[in-house]
């Protein structure tokens, strides 16, 4: 028994909860950096909101006594249809992504890594052998293969490409200001902040302090870039065109996905450019505000090209009913971010496992509340969905040329 009965439970409830540890513990600054949006902020809230819209049926008497909640995506096997999306710099504990990647392997699903991470593609894949791998459209196309055949290499199992990026970089609350090194100068700024926070500053302090580059954007005989050097060449490098996404997935070659669908026009594109996939995803709000909620695009895309392809839901899923309620829609699995985020700011790896525990075990009460005995069975039919939740999105009827009158 603890000495310290009034010591905090590491173990946490809710998603939010561990939010709100994430808070007390990160410096301002570095926590503020990590709250999703971009102008107003709309389309992050909404993004968690619009799933409350969805209202479920649930029966009073035969519930099954087992419930499967296990899927495959794109091929690979995971014990349930959450896997971990790809966000960068998760320089918010020392082991970063790689603490998430072990998490995601000890819960039996698949690690996103990102372009932009602060650990190394080579140790994720080490710490799981199912993880797939981010690309932004950034630098030429010789820059590209090198890094795919370097993700390669390294044991990737498929690439997931995100051409969509943050169009508008005002926030009306601010954003946080960011050193480009941790350097001298930079240490004595951020010092009252590491004060505030002591218990953060004594971890990094023993671990030694971040360099804030991406090893994954590295070139093969160059140091990696810092994040703002790399997210420098992002921004100058020409928007791709659909031409561009196809090169991209048959130079991969592998399994591939594409991230960041919201219509219907787009999602049929993907589907001609040969993609496996689709992620349905406003970028977490941090692109165009004001952008509908990821559910209520995904029924409408799912529809649209469900039976040709996977279709994964990202954004806003906070809690295991909110994946049932993707299934439901259409969706293959989800990606979670912010959500295993607040559970690796909390408490490490245990944190991020704490947050996929949370989320199977709402997903299992679902389904056993709903009656149903697999997260296949899952359907419309398993809710309340009010009127004008579907936002279809680039679906105009191709206007029909009139006949003469004679």
């Amino acid at each position: 028994m603890s000495l310290w009965p009034w010591k905090q439970n590491p173990w946490f409830e809710t998603v939010l909860e561990a939010q709100r540890r994430t808070q007390k513990r990160l410096p301002p600054s570095i926590y503020a950096a990590l709250i999703a949006g971009s102008e107003r902020g709309r389309t992050p809230e909404e993004n968690i909101d619009a799933f409350a819209r969805m209202q479920f049926a649930p029966h009073v008497a035969g519930h099954q006594p087992t419930r499967d909640l296990s899927t495959t995506i794109m091929g690979i096997p995971v014990s349930l249809p959450v896997m971990i999306s790809p966000a960068g710099v998760q320089a918010i504990r020392p082991q970063g992504e790689v603490a998430v990647a072990k998490a995601a392997a000890n819960r039996g699903t698949i690690m996103g890594l990102s372009s932009f991470a602060s650990k190394s593609v080579e140790e994720v894949t080490a710490a799981n052998e199912n993880t797939f791998f981010q690309m932004y459209w950034t630098g030429s196309r010789d820059v590209m293969l090198e890094r795919m055949e370097r993700a390669r290499a390294a044991g990737v199992k498929a690439l997931i490409a995100t051409t969509d990026w943050s169009f508008s970089i005002g926030r009306d609350w601010g954003s946080p200001a960011i050193p480009e090194r941790m350097n001298l100068a930079a240490i004595i700024k951020f010092a009252p902040e590491g004060i505030r926070r002591p218990k953060w500053a004594l971890e990094w302090f023993k671990a030694g302090l971040p360099d804030l580059t991406a090893p994954n954007l590295k070139s093969p005989t160059g140091k990696a870039p810092t994040f703002f050097s790399a997210y420098g060449e992002w921004q100058q490098t020409p928007p791709p065109t659909w031409e561009d996404i196809e090169w991209l997935r048959k130079e991969w070659g592998g399994k591939f996905m594409l991230k960041g669908v919201t219509r219907i026009d787009d999602a049929k594109r993907a589907v001609d450019a040969g993609v496996d996939a689709i992620s349905v995803s406003n970028h977490g709000g941090n692109n165009l505000d004001t952008t509908p909620a990821s559910i209520r695009c995904l029924g409408p895309v799912a529809d649209a090209v469900g039976h040709q392809v996977e279709v994964l839901l990202d954004g806003g899923v906070r809690r295991g009913g909110d994946v049932a309620k993707a299934l439901a829609l259409g969706a293959r699995a989800v990606m979670v971010g912010r959500a295993y985020l607040w559970g690796l700011g909390a408490n490490g790896q245990a944190g991020v496992e704490n947050v996929l525990d949370l989320l199977r075990m709402g997903l299992d009460s679902a389904v056993l509340g709903l009656g149903h005995s697999s997260i296949s069975q899952l359907s419309r039919d398993d809710f309340l969905i009010p009127d004008g939740f579907d936002a279809v999105l680039g679906n105009k009827p191709v206007p029909q040329k009139r006949a003469k009158k004679a």
